[in-house]
């Protein structure tokens, strides 16, 4: 992104810190709160059809336009999380998330990392949700997927290295990168995005054969296609197109189809534990786009 580009970027995001977004999450009801990491509404609604476990798909708007700000926005402060269990393979909750705070926090991202994938499988999260779920009965669970953002595991795309942020300072390979650039077609980038969505659309059938309650569907932000000459998430970007994201409910039961396997490797809260050697947290982030 050249000067010109940083700066109107710097110029909306001063902009988007000085305005409220949408409605926490905990004052709408759910019981079960699934978090499809940087899904846009219109992704969602077009491949519903295909799973009839969703049903219709609504747009509401987000509190946030990246998964820290949407973190913060949702959580800190909120005495729900007393009675909150939370499992994710989002490694931003390390950082805005106190996990004292919470009735349980499971990062399945310390412990449970695909290094050949470069993120955290959906699989492992559906475990780990259905396993916190029968054995803390919280009375809400929150079970964030990284999917469908990127790596796309189905399709993975060439040139998406996941070493570069996806907002002011990207400066390597990853999708948004690439579609700047114009070194790969807006189509390429969304059909493997909306694969990626069908591949962790499968893991959440199974959690909601596999828990009980009200399963609200939703996102912690979407991804931008060029709307406003923007890609990807940015942080504090009023953008509609990044902030609309879906909000579908269905009804959770558990039928004890699947019985979960992994476990963590300690006690909950689990401390960093490193995937590979020489392996450092920032490694993880920038895997995930983040740096």
């Amino acid at each position: 992104m050249g000067r010109l580009g940083t700066a109107y970027l710097r110029g909306l995001q001063a902009i988007g810190r000085r305005l409220d977004y949408g409605t926490n999450a905990f004052d709408r009801e759910w019981d079960v709160l699934v978090v499809l990491d940087a899904c846009r509404a219109d992704l969602l609604r077009s491949v519903a059809p295909d799973f009839e476990f969703l049903g219709g798909v609504e747009t509401v708007r987000s509190v946030g336009s990246s998964s820290s700000e949407w973190l913060e926005n949702t959580f800190v402060d909120r005495p729900e999380t007393a009675r909150t269990a939370m499992v994710t393979g989002n490694t931003w909750t390390d950082r805005y998330l106190d996990a004292g705070a919470f009735a349980a926090l499971d990062e399945v991202w310390k412990y449970a990392w695909d290094e050949a994938a470069g993120t955290v499988p959906a699989a492992a999260v559906t475990d780990r949700a259905i396993a916190l779920a029968r054995e803390r009965g919280p009375d809400r669970l929150v079970v964030h997927y990284m999917q469908p953002h990127h790596p796309f595991v189905p399709e993975p795309l060439d040139g998406d290295d996941g070493l570069a942020r996806t907002g002011s300072h990207s400066n390597a390979g990853n999708p948004w990168v690439l579609l700047r650039r114009g070194e790969v077609s807006v189509e390429r980038v969304w059909a493997a995005y909306e694969a990626n969505l069908r591949h962790v659309l499968g893991e959440v059938e199974s959690l909601a054969a596999n828990v009980d309650g009200r399963i609200a569907v939703t996102a912690d932000h979407g991804n931008l296609f060029g709307e406003w000459g923007l890609y990807g998430h940015p942080m504090h970007a009023p953008v509609p197109a990044l902030l609309a994201v879906p909000w579908a409910t269905i009804d959770g039961a558990d039928e004890e189809t699947r019985e979960p396997t992994l476990t963590p490797p300690e006690p909950l809260p689990v401390s960093r534990v490193h995937g590979g050697e020489g392996e450092t947290d920032r490694d993880r982030l920038r895997a995930l786009g983040y740096l």
